[in-house]
């Protein structure tokens, strides 16, 4: 499958997933968890539904113009969304504080990720 396609498939599955994470949150959590709990599962809802939106810029971007920091940006998006997005919701499901230790690296890679894209537009021919 060519990479373009497997971000454009990612990136919708992506979404579905983070669309069904919000409703979850918005109507089975909401009774369930302390507010800053709730807080924690709802930005990673946030983010994961933002960078289902960036996985079909990388889609495009690589399309266009076939450089690797194109397709790097894809992968990071998909790493952050699953270190970034999955540990706060794991956080937020389990209540076990120390999954906030990852976060920050899925925030590491999503930045890195918006820089791959800046690079591969600028390194496009």
């Amino acid at each position: 499958m060519p990479i373009e396609r497997a971000f454009v498939v990612a990136g919708a599955l992506s979404g579905l997933v983070a669309v069904a994470g919000g409703a979850f949150g918005a109507h089975a959590l909401r009774a369930r968890l302390s507010p800053d709990l709730l807080a924690a599962f709802e930005t990673g809802v946030r983010y994961h539904t933002y960078h289902a939106l960036a996985l079909f810029g990388a889609a495009w971007t690589h399309a266009r113009w076939p450089v690797p920091p194109a397709a790097w940006a894809g992968w990071l998006f998909l790493a952050g969304t699953v270190l970034f997005s999955g540990s706060l919701y794991l956080l937020a499901l389990s209540g076990v504080r120390a999954w906030g230790a990852v976060t920050p690296v899925g925030g590491v890679a999503f930045i890195a990720g918006w820089a791959c894209l800046a690079w591969a537009g600028l390194a496009a021919k």
